[in-house]
């Protein structure tokens, strides 16, 4: 049957008070805020590569969530020679971070079997991340051939914790078979503006650092678990410095990490000038 006048009325106002109370919500219920903002954050990434790159979808976001991104080391990415990114992986934030130092003709590449996990593989693909097999190693032969520089994260999955995970060797079995450099990257935990475990998702600045390059010419596949370790160390001293907020400002002494990280790497090269890269910091 219809409804009568007064349970029309009061129909009416339930609606209009769905969004007040929605906003409340917003404001006042750090759960409400943090599950709206990954929402978001997730239905405009797979909304928007399908028909723009990934920096132009990901950039608008840095600015409606108020993330301030420092960058530090991008000078030791200036080389026209292939070579593989490795980067720690906290969240779906990292792509903020990723965009903002990603090199040209630079492709971020994650197991097959991702292409698979629903919306987070559909926007994988749409974001042009290159599926590889991992028991293939002509797989990672090819994709170092046809795009010169890749994007992995080593842990393998998602880490919010304080120390990182084993890293796993599939990005520096392709770096010793295509015999490229490795660039190691680290980005600062987000503790004190993103938690999914607290539900916490606020504004904040993060800090990326970008690591002296850690040569692979001349070793083989028995050096890649020395290899692996090594440079996980090496970004796990770097993940520490920044956990412990002693990051130098700008023009200071280079950070400690920085200078021992060719050492650490057994390179023998010179600590390179570490300095914050103003022109990659962004507001």
């Amino acid at each position: 049957g219809s409804l009568w006048p007064g349970e029309v009325v009061l129909l009416h106002g339930l609606l209009l008070l769905l969004p007040l109370a929605a906003l409340l919500l917003y404001r006042y219920n750090a759960t409400f805020h943090y599950y709206c903002k990954v929402v978001f954050f997730n239905c405009w990434v797979v909304a928007m590569l399908g028909g723009v790159l990934l920096c132009a979808a990901i950039l608008p976001l840095k600015w409606f969530y108020g993330i301030k991104i420092q960058v530090w080391g991008s000078e030791h990415l200036n080389i026209k020679e292939p070579y593989v990114i490795v980067c720690n992986h906290q969240a779906s934030l990292d792509l903020m971070g990723m965009v903002e130092v990603i090199p040209d003709r630079c492709v971020p590449i994650a197991k097959k079997e991702l292409m698979y996990m629903g919306t987070v593989g559909w926007a994988c693909w749409l974001s042009g991340i290159i599926f590889i097999d991992r028991h293939k190693r002509e797989d990672a032969i090819d994709v170092i051939a046809q795009t010169l520089r890749v994007w992995i994260f080593p842990e393998g999955t998602r880490n919010q914790e304080k120390s990182m995970l084993p890293f796993k060797r599939g990005a520096f079995h392709l770096a010793v078979q295509a015999q490229v450099p490795i660039f190691p990257i680290v980005i600062s935990p987000y503790w004190d503006f993103f938690s999914s475990k607290d539900k916490k998702f606020t504004s904040g600045t993060c800090t990326i650092r970008i690591l002296p390059k850690v040569e692979t010419c001349g070793l083989s596949p028995k050096d890649v678990p020395r290899l692996t370790e090594t440079v996980r160390q090496v970004m796990a001293d770097a993940l520490a410095e920044l956990s412990a907020d002693r990051c130098v400002d700008q023009g200071a002494e280079q950070p400690p990490f920085l200078r021992c990280a060719g050492a650490r790497a057994g390179r023998g090269q010179g600590s390179p000038q570490c300095k914050e890269d103003t022109s990659r910091a962004s507001n």
